[in-house]
């Protein structure tokens, strides 16, 4: 049986031997080790899969022990997950399909390693998409006078179906404190832009008019302050004065499949970590 196990604790000395030491005592083989330590804040990060006997392992007692014995006494945060665990992934979408459809094709494909219990949309236009992958679909209108009602379906359902993070695969709509707050550092977003630089509801166009050479896609776990949370993954395509807007779009969204898919991978294989609005993201 495989687990991952993540820490992050103020850096000390002997923190690896002692992690290392604590999952041989209880039988384990580290198959993968990487760490980080953030010297301006004297944080120590730390990712590790083990092998464990499927037969004799128990994961709550393992962790139990763990805390007992090592993130007591080191001050650590930590986090243990079986890699069999799938977990369950909500998506949010609008009306632009590209993301939607690049994602359930890895799904598809088994490229992503989790459930999708439903796609949820505040406009009915990519029900058809749903349907073709045999995924429950749910029309949730998110207009002003509907706000609050709106957010307490979307809270139901996420409830019900037990979800565990969401993906916002171009969602054209500002997620609510409460649901932020439901799922910390658990809601993904595509920015259509190379954050920080063009915000906004027209970022091509921006960019378009200032003649950069590159444009790019950025995604992100989202907080309160709008496309401002913690970055997973960036990537960049040049550009050059031959091109036209519409070829700047079409660039755009081809960037948007692949930077969104890297960080949903890397948050479904648990190689992200958050500290101080910012990621440490492992190999």
């Amino acid at each position: 049986m495989k687990i991952f196990i993540l820490i992050n604790c103020p850096d000390q000395s002997g923190i690896v031997c002692s992690v290392t030491g604590f999952i041989h005592s209880n039988g384990g083989n580290i198959i993968y080790l990487d760490q980080h330590v953030d010297k301006s804040e004297n944080v120590f990060f730390m990712r590790l899969e083990s092998d464990f006997d499927a037969q004799s392992f128990k994961l709550k007692e393992f962790r139990t022990s763990f805390k007992k014995e090592l993130a007591l006494t080191h001050d650590m945060d930590f986090s243990i997950h079986s890699a069999d665990s799938k977990p369950k992934m909500a998506l949010f979408v609008s009306k632009y399909n590209h993301c939607l459809y690049d994602i359930l094709s890895r799904f598809n494909s088994g490229e992503l390693k989790v459930d999708i219990p439903f796609i949820l949309s505040n406009h009915p236009d990519l029900a058809y998409i749903a349907a073709q992958f045999n995924i429950p679909f749910y029309h949730v209108p998110f207009t002003k006078d509907k706000r609050d009602t709106a957010e307490q379906e979307q809270l139901k359902l996420l409830k019900e179906y037990q979800i565990d993070f969401i993906v916002l695969a171009r969602y054209m709509q500002i997620v609510s404190s409460t649901l932020i707050d439901r799922f910390p550092n658990k809601i993904i977003n595509i920015h259509h832009s190379f954050l920080p630089a063009f915000a906004g509801a027209k970022p091509y166009h921006a960019a378009f008019a200032r003649g950069v050479k590159i444009i790019g896609a950025t995604s992100h776990y989202v907080t309160e302050e709008l496309d401002a949370g913690p970055i997973i993954e960036q990537d960049v395509t040049t550009v050059s004065h031959t091109h036209s807007i519409s070829d700047f779009i079409t660039k755009g969204r081809d960037l948007e499949k692949i930077v969104l898919s890297r960080a949903l991978k890397l948050h479904i294989e648990r190689k992200t970590m958050v500290y101080n609005n910012k990621t440490v993201v492992f190999s």
